[in-house]
């Protein structure tokens, strides 16, 4: 057994596979001797290994460093190519890791909030904490705060997405434009008009707060992208799927297919589910849904929310009207090969009551973790999702 073997048996193996790979590597660039002198030398190595010759293992050790010295040098740089390598192959694992197994998503919208936290602001009365303590918030809450006062007496003429030429994409910023000064908030351009309350024509006076208060991230969650090649997508957990070749029926809004997006909402039904929504309970094949991620939405009602903030199933949804699942006698069975999803925060989100059942194609993988932030303003938020 190799926990067994003797240490100087252990290294002249390694300095045979070392030296075989430097072979196969440079057989195209050192002389037909010279090839033929490493073969040599490996050839003795492994005749002293085989006789178990702890001289002759270090004799052809020796050899072995000797040919290297003169037809594999060091460059004076090596170390550079050395850690580049070492950053590629991290880069090609990371990849492959992401692309197959785990990949990361960020919540942006609140359609399955509580479960899942969408990026959300909030105005303050308050000047923005210390650095320190701001540094804190965004590591422990995600949070990012924000301060613009008017420089002078003006009024917002637009409020629009900008992004900084430099470097590009990465970072999203909100331009106001007032008749005198322009702003950025570094934040997108919905959270801060709605959550913000900001509007074209609002006046300011010189000193008046435009922008007061802070913006939590959308929650970071971990998606198993590798579990469904070896299982079904199961009732009740939360999946995350494309959008591609997905029929938007509901108004206004383009279809999301263009381009594909990526989606996550609960499973609500499997293939030869029937479903009904009689509110605040989602019905499965004609009993309300047994899975606690039901259970816990159905707690509350719209006019009176549980304790946990969930409003129950509905059949609107605000400025639009569904197609699928439109009142308690409207029914749907879900086709083979496809899957129905809702959000959790049914009368503020995009689901298959708009778009229908989901191909199977389309699933991606299982939400199962939020790993950050930690922290919410009701307490611990990372962990499994339920």
């Amino acid at each position: 057994m190799w926990i067994f073997t003797p240490k100087y048996i252990k290294q002249g193996q390694l300095y045979v596979k070392a030296a075989e790979k430097k072979l196969a590597y440079n057989r195209d660039v050192w002389s037909a001797e010279a090839c033929a002198q490493m073969e040599g030398h490996v050839a003795s190595l492994k005749k002293a290994l085989a006789s178990k010759s702890k001289e002759g293992v270090a004799e052809g050790e020796k050899a072995i460093e000797e040919f290297c010295k003169v037809h594999c040098p060091v460059g004076e740089n090596a170390w550079i190519s050395e850690n580049v390598e070492v950053v590629l192959v991290a880069i090609i694992v990371a990849l492959g890791i992401r692309t197959f197994v785990v990949q990361p998503f960020t919540i942006p919208t609140s359609s399955m909030s509580p479960t899942l936290k969408g990026i959300t602001g909030t105005e303050t009365k308050e000047s923005p904490p210390n650095y320190a303590t701001q540094v804190l918030q965004f590591a422990t809450h995600g949070r990012t705060l924000h301060e613009v006062v008017a420089k002078d007496d003006e009024t917002i003429e637009a409020i629009e997405d900008f992004q900084r030429p430099f470097p590009r994409n990465f970072f999203t910023y909100t331009r106001i434009k007032t008749d005198k000064n322009e702003y950025f908030v570094n934040e997108n351009v919905k959270t801060v008009a709605e959550d913000f309350h900001l509007m074209r024509g609002a006046r300011y006076a010189k000193g008046e707060p435009i922008v007061r208060g802070y913006t939590d991230t959308g929650d970071h969650v971990f998606v198993n992208k590798f579990i469904y090649h070896f299982r079904k997508p199961s009732r009740g957990e939360v999946i995350v799927f494309l959008t591609q070749n997905l029929e938007f029926l509901g108004n206004p809004g383009p279809p999301p297919r263009k381009p594909s997006q990526f989606y996550i909402k609960r499973l609500a039904g499997i293939p030869g589910d029937e479903l009904a929504i009689v509110s605040p309970q989602l019905f499965v094949n004609g009993r309300p849904g047994e899975e606690r991620g039901f259970q816990r939405v159905a707690e509350g009602t719209r006019t009176n929310p549980a304790g946990n903030g969930y409003m129950g199933y509905g059949h609107d949804r605000e400025r639009t009207t569904p197609v699928y699942l439109t009142d308690p006698s409207k029914k749907f069975t879900v086709p083979e090969k496809s899957y129905f999803p809702l959000g959790d925060n049914s009368y503020h989100s995009q689901d298959g009551r708009y778009f229908g059942p989901v191909p199977q194609d389309n699933m991606c993988g299982s939400g199962f973790l939020v790993y950050w932030p930690f922290m919410r303003d009701k307490g611990t938020h990372f962990g499994l999702i339920r």
